[in-house]
């Protein structure tokens, strides 16, 4: 196994040992009405968006290609020597 599936499981058990030993209610207060409820649902719901946020926040961006057309064409500007330029010498090399 990876090292990354041996952290991840760890992880995972570490984290449901943590919300079994914290199943006693607790009172919160959202928005001036309180709210009985056990740690274990509070504790799974940030976890859970914790999780989602981390992929987000981890995935690699689509890198975006430059086309042959998308830069300008002014003279000097293009870095390819133009078409047709190859010397005989160049041809043979390359045959």
């Amino acid at each position: 196994m990876r090292i990354s599936t041996i952290l991840i499981i760890i992880v995972t058990i570490l984290l449901t040992i943590i919300m079994m030993q914290n199943t006693d209610p607790v009172k919160f207060t959202i928005l001036f009405t309180d709210i009985l409820m056990p740690k274990v649902v509070i504790l799974t719901g940030f976890s859970v968006v914790a999780f989602i946020l981390g992929v987000l926040a981890g995935r690699p961006r689509k890198v975006k290609r430059i086309s042959d057309y998308d830069y300008d064409h002014d003279e000097g500007s293009d870095i390819r020597p133009p078409a047709g330029t190859l010397s005989d010498e160049d041809r043979d090399y390359i045959s």
